[in-house]
């Protein structure tokens, strides 16, 4: 029987991967200490998440592990000597990066080297999934000629019709703090498949979101906007005009990538992944789309002042990954995952558990 180690397995990301490999008869082991409370806040607690997969998942093992502990790490690796690793623990902030600055560094980039080190050394032969973030780009994006539209910012450029493609440049620009530890996580991982010869993967993700998610201001947009709408809580806009657009992706999808990597492995792949033109929206449209779902009117601010290193138009393009992850392809619209984050959202408000 297959075993897998998720890390940040109370997350959006791990608990979906938690719940997917289990329903397919893996062991699944999860290594989380809830790290997310410490830096959110009561809203950014997954203790909830844990506990439905304890629920739903009889094969699931939950472990409290910090992956700063390089020792915890390489203990717990010894011991589950596990098939498959899919790490996707972080500290996912622009915000609290600078305020962090040395916790982000330890989570991001520390965290991820005890993480892989430590399964080098039991299974030099296994597949390692990491996610990574668009945000190694920097704001490099911003360099591409832009068209301001009604209610979004689209290229101007044809050669990025489709989106951002992996050849983007990772340098010489601004990432912020939480970009640049990213990089190096996502430089780690490209390294142990290129230099020793391991099947790693790093998924540079856009907007990745679902009805797990705990969204909250610093980070999950589209989450936060419909807790907000819900709870008729202001919902802040950073910057140009609301017309900064994303490319939304469900989480499930992105489950359905590392499936599919598990499958067929390769040594240092790398990979936008998002939701494409297909599933993009800005700010002010993704407003307008959660009042039609929930049938409330959002009460909005408009701050002048953009985030640092913030992307004005980040749409993925899939072609690379759609062509060489065969079988891969979006399965959730944009308008379905609102939908979904509405119901969630209205259910975990009302203190009902959410399957």
């Amino acid at each position: 029987m297959s075993t897998m180690l998720v890390t940040g397995s109370s997350g959006l990301i791990g608990s979906e991967v938690v719940s997917y490999f289990s329903a397919l008869g893996w062991v699944v082991h999860g290594a989380d200490n809830n790290m997310r409370a410490d830096l959110f806040g009561q809203e950014g607690d997954t203790t909830w998440n844990r506990r439905r997969l304890e629920a739903a998942c009889p094969k699931f093992v939950h472990h409290e592990v910090d992956i700063r502990n390089r020792a915890r790490c390489a203990d717990l690796m010894a011991a589950l000597m596990p098939e498959v690793v899919v790490h996707t623990a972080a500290q996912p902030s622009h915000d609290l990066a600078a305020k962090r600055t040395f916790d982000d560094f330890e989570i991001n980039a520390g965290g991820t080297l005890n993480v892989l080190e430590s399964y080098r050394r039991v299974r030099p032969d296994g597949i390692f999934a990491h996610m990574s973030t668009n945000k190694v780009y920097g704001d490099a994006p911003n360099t591409i000629a832009l068209r301001e539209l009604n209610q979004r910012w689209d290229y101007a450029d044809e050669r990025f019709a489709n989106g951002i493609p992996e050849t983007m440049p990772i340098d010489q620009s601004t990432h912020s703090l939480f970009g640049v530890s990213k990089i190096a996580a996502d430089a780690y991982v490209q390294e142990y498949g290129r230099y020793y010869g391991m099947y790693t993967m790093c998924l540079r993700g856009g907007c990745l979101t679902g009805p797990y998610h705990s969204g909250v201001e610093q980070h999950g947009f589209l989450s936060y906007l419909v807790r907000c709408n819900l709870e008729r809580k202001t919902y802040r806009i950073f910057g140009y005009k609301g017309k900064q657009v994303r490319d939304n992706i469900h989480s499930i999808d992105v489950v359905r990538a590392i499936g599919a990597f598990v499958e067929s492995p390769r040594r240092a792949a790398v990979y936008n992944i998002g939701g494409g033109r297909a599933n993009s929206c800005s700010i002010l449209e993704a407003i307008e789309m959660v009042e039609q779902a929930s049938g409330i009117k959002s009460e909005c601010e408009y701050i002048e002042q953009s985030r640092i290193g913030d992307h004005v138009c980040y749409i993925s393009d899939l072609t690379r990954i759609a062509s060489e992850l065969k079988g891969w392809s979006l399965s959730v619209s944009l308008y379905e995952i609102i939908e979904q984050l509405v119901s969630s959202w209205r259910l975990r408000l009302s203190g009902q558990s959410i399957s």
